[in-house]
């Protein structure tokens, strides 16, 4: 099972030398997402100091951006990386698009499905000469001269792969993406009952098969060697919980273990600013359903015994992001399983 760790960083110039650990460690990939920095600006640092490392935005925020911005960063992402780029997009929700972004917000799926396919739209106009003249209900590109159209790569076009939650963005993504990121804050019970078989519709609207999809569980992990290691680790996944909860979006995942009514109290908590009294709500039980805890010499089978029936890749997501050395054992347990 492939392994892929965060390169989390408050500086880009940082991110070459923890880009450079993974890899040495024996992570997959490395992943940033856009939270308080831009996502591919580390990646183009950590992009010259690896050789083997994949590079993935977990996520960008799509909707933050058009196609042909997507376009040219994933283009020249590839090319710095030669080849290891994956461009990992998702929606983020309405409140941030509309009011931290400014941008137009409305029927999210459809939108994320042709912003996909105008992307590949340039990306084939670029690559192989084609016309470009897409033309669809949230976005149009029709004008590609000569002195805007860049070079063929000899790296090929960048893999696409989305984040998703809710039913019809997770057909979505079995209909047109060439990877599914399975959010963080999910049961088992809610990946058996819910994603898999939106997937599963998705894959059959595009006619393409399960091969065609690759799976990246994104996994909180609250894990140490010792009570009081693990003890920390665990409040710091509360408040992560706490925080996904308390988001209406996220409330089916809720609704997948008979939880739903928390959703309601975490949000109006949280707009009253009572982020501690928000963890606090997080029992043990729902703890264990959503994240991988215990002591670290049990993270490898806790972690097959929930993805290998599904996923072909992890990420492993922790409140208080160790050192890649400190999981090298792990990653190397999980990378043995087939």
């Amino acid at each position: 099972m492939r392994v892929d760790g965060a390169i989390l960083v408050e500086n880009p110039v940082d991110a070459g030398p923890a880009a450079k650990n993974l890899e040495r460690v024996g992570y997959t990939g490395g992943f940033t997402f856009e939270g308080r920095h831009d996502p591919f600006l580390p990646l183009a640092v950590a992009a010259q100091q690896t050789d083997r490392l994949e590079l993935i935005t977990a996520i960008a925020i799509a909707f933050a951006r058009n196609p042909m911005i997507l376009a040219n960063i994933g283009w020249d992402m590839q090319l710095l990386s030669a080849g290891r780029f994956v461009l990992g997009l998702g929606t983020q929700i309405r409140p941030h698009i509309q009011r931290r972004f400014s941008m137009e917000w409305s029927k999210p799926a459809a939108r994320m499905k042709e912003m996909v396919g105008a992307i590949r739209a340039i990306w084939d106009c670029w690559q192989n000469g084609s016309r470009l003249d897409f033309q669809g209900e949230f976005y149009s590109h029709t004008l590609m001269t000569p002195v805007f159209t860049p070079e063929p790569s000899p790296h090929g076009v960048p893999r696409i792969f989305l984040s998703a939650v809710g039913p019809r963005m997770t057909e979505v993504v079995g209909e047109v993406a060439d990877g599914f990121f399975v959010h963080p804050f999910h049961t088992t019970e809610f990946i058996q009952s819910v994603t898999l078989p939106n997937l599963e519709r998705g894959l059959e609207l595009g006619s393409r098969g399960r091969k065609e999809l690759e799976i990246s569980c994104q996994l909180i992990v609250a894990a140490g060697s010792n009570d009081e290691e693990i003890e920390a680790a665990k409040n710091g996944a509360r408040a992560q919980i706490s925080f996904y909860g308390s988001t209406p979006a996220y409330r089916p995942v809720l609704d997948s273990i008979g939880r739903g009514d928390l959703q309601d109290e975490l949000n109006f908590m949280s707009k009253k600013g009572k982020w501690l009294e928000m963890a606090g709500r997080i029992d043990d039980d729902l703890l264990g359903q959503i994240a991988v805890v215990g002591h670290r010499s049990e993270v490898a089978d806790k972690v097959r015994a929930r993805c290998s029936g599904f996923a072909d890749r992890v990420s492993l997501i922790a409140p208080f992001a160790p050192d890649a050395d400190c999981w090298a054992d792990i990653v190397e347990d999980l990378a043995q399983s087939s």
